[in-house]
C-alpha cells in the first residue's frame, strides 16, 4: 500500500469527533471576514480545557481550511482562550503561518488580525453574484491563460469569431506587454463585431476581489511597486476604454459555471489536477459567491510527517496530493524510475505511458490519488454544498485519470457522499473558457 501513513483531514476530523463524544466537549466558534457583507461561520466543538495542544491542532487545520477556501482579512475567534491564544501566534507575521497572513494581507489590502470576541461574534453574510447565461446582443469573452490568451465574439448566444494566440505573460515583468496582448485579443473580437459591443466577460489565471486581479500568476515578474498602480485594474479599465460593461472572473470560477451550466444544476466544485490544484465554485442558485477557492493550500492529509509544501511552508496540502507532484512523488515507492532529469511534466507522463499499457505499478499510483481524491472532497463537503465535481487537468487523462476516478467514485458512493465526479471532455468541445466569459 503506497503511503501508508496518509491520514486524512476527513478521518482526523472523524477521530477528533468521536474523541469529543467520549471525554465531553466545549464549544468554540470562529467567523472569518473577507469583505464588508461577507463573513463565513463555523462553530466547533472541542476537547476539554486540559487538551490545549490537541484543540489547537484541529482548530488550526479547519481556520487554514476556511482561509484558503473562502479568503479573508479578520478573523474571530471565541472559546476556550488557551486556544486563541495559540492560534493568534500561529497566525502572525512571526508565526508559523506568516505566508498566510502575509498572503491574504495582499490580496485584501489590509492587514490580516485575529480577534479574541467575548460577546456576540459576526453573522454569516455573502454577496453572490448572478453570473453566466447572458446570451443576449453582442458580447466579447477573453481568457487569460499562462500561455496562451482566447476571445470569442458572439452575438445572442452564437459564436461569430474565435481567437487564440500564443503570449508569455510570466516571463514579462513590464505590465504594458500584457495590456497590449490583452487589448489585442479583444480589438480582434471588436472588430468581428464591426465595433459595436454590448458587454465584456474576462476569464483570468489569479485571484479576483471586486473585478479586480490582486494576485496572479501571469504577473509574476512584474515588481511588487508596480502592481496595485498597473495590474489590480488592468481589466476593470476595459470598462472606461471600450464604454462598456466589464465582468472580470476568476478561471477556476468559470470552469465551474461551464460545468454548471453543462450539468444545468449549482453545487458544483470545479477541480483542475494539473501543475498544482486549482479550483472554482458555483452555488445552489448557479452563482459565483466571491470564495478565493485556493484549494492547493488547504490541507488534506493530517499526518504530522506529511510531505512539506516549499511554497506556503506547510505541510499536507493540496498541492502535493492533487497535481503532477502526487504521482511524481508516488513513483519511487511504486518501483518506478524516472530520469532526474526531466522536467516535472515529462516525469508525469513517464508514468501516465505506463499506466496506459496497464503497468500495474503506475495505476497503483492512481488508485491512491483516487483515494486522496475522494477524502479530500468529503473534508471540501465540511466546507462547500458539493453535488458535483468537475474535473480538469493532465493528472486526469488516460489510463491513469481513468483509474483515479473510478476508484474516488468507488471510495465517496461508499461513504454515501452524494457526490458525483464529472469528466468535462463533452463539455469543453462545445463551451470554451472565453464562450463562458461572454456570458458573465
Amino acid at each position: 500500500m503506497l503511503d501508508k501513513n496518509y491520514y486524512s483531514m476527513y478521518q482526523f476530523k472523524l477521530d477528533f469527533e468521536e474523541e469529543c463524544r467520549k471525554v465531553g466537549s466545549q464549544k468554540f466558534e470562529i467567523a472569518l471576514r473577507r469583505g464588508k457583507e461577507e463573513v463565513a461561520v463555523k462553530t466547533l466543538k472541542i476537547l476539554p480545557s486540559n487538551r490545549v495542544s490537541e484543540n489547537t491542532r484541529f482548530v488550526e487545520r479547519v481556520v487554514k481550511t476556511m482561509i484558503w477556501a473562502y479568503g479573508g482579512y479578520h478573523l474571530y475567534l471565541k472559546g476556550d482562550d488557551a486556544v486563541i491564544d495559540e492560534i493568534q501566534k500561529i497566525y502572525s507575521k512571526t508565526g508559523e503561518r506568516k505566508f498566510d497572513v502575509d498572503f491574504m494581507s495582499d490580496v485584501y489590502q489590509t492587514p490580516f488580525v485575529v480577534e479574541k470576541v467575548s460577546g456576540k461574534m459576526p453573522k454569516e453574510s455573502r454577496k453572490a453574484k448572478m453570473v453566466g447565461g447572458n446570451t443576449k446582443g453582442r458580447r466579447i469573452g477573453f481568457d487569460a491563460g499562462g500561455s496562451d490568451r482566447k476571445v470569442t465574439a458572439c452575438i445572442d448566444g452564437k459564436v461569430i469569431f474565435e481567437k487564440e494566440v500564443v503570449w508569455q505573460p510570466k516571463l514579462n515583468d513590464d505590465p504594458t506587454y500584457h495590456k497590449a496582448g490583452i487589448l489585442d485579443s479583444i480589438n480582434m473580437g471588436l472588430k468581428a463585431l464591426d465595433g459595436k459591443v454590448d458587454a465584456i466577460g474576462v476569464s483570468s489565471a489569479g485571484i479576483v476581489i471586486d473585478d479586480e486581479l490582486r494576485v496572479s500568476s501571469l504577473f509574476i515578474k512584474v515588481p511588487k511597486s508596480k502592481l496595485k498602480s498597473h495590474v489590480f485594474r488592468i481589466y476593470k479599465d476595459l470598462e472606461e476604454h471600450y464604454g462598456v460593461p466589464v465582468n472580470v472572473s476568476n478561471d477556476g470560477d468559470i470552469a465551474a459555471l461551464a460545468g454548471a451550466e453543462f450539468l444545468n444544476s449549482g453545487k458544483v466544485l470545479g477541480l483542475a489536477l494539473g501543475t498544482s490544484e486549482a479550483a472554482g465554485y458555483i452555488d445552489k442558485d448557479m452563482h459565483i459567491v466571491g470564495y478565493l477557492n485556493e484549494l492547493a493550500f488547504v490541507p488534506v492529509d493530517a499526518n504530522r510527517f506529511a510531505i512539506k509544501d516549499e511554497w506556503s511552508g506547510d505541510i499536507g496540502v493540496g498541492c502535493k496530493y492533487h497535481s503532477q507532484d502526487a504521482v511524481i512523488k508516488l513513483a519511487p515507492e511504486a518501483k518506478i524510475e524516472i530520469d532526474k532529469n526531466l522536467i516535472l511534466s515529462e516525469k508525469l507522463i513517464v508514468v501516465q505511458d505506463l499506466a496506459n499499457k496497464k503497468d500495474k505499478r503506475a495505476l497503483s499510483i492512481f488508485e491512491k490519488l483516487g483515494e486522496y481524491l475522494a477524502y479530500s472532497i468529503m473534508w471540501y463537503k465540511e466546507f462547500y454544498d458539493i453535488e458535483h465535481v468537475v474535473l480538469y487537468g493532465r493528472v486526469v487523462s488516460g489510463t491513469g485519470g481513468d483509474t483515479l476516478i473510478a476508484k474516488a467514485q468507488k471510495l465517496l458512493d461508499s461513504l454515501n457522499s452524494g457526490v458525483k465526479l464529472v469528466l468535462p471532455d463533452e463539455m469543453v468541445r462545445r463551451l470554451g473558457q472565453s464562450y463562458t466569459a461572454s456570458t458573465l
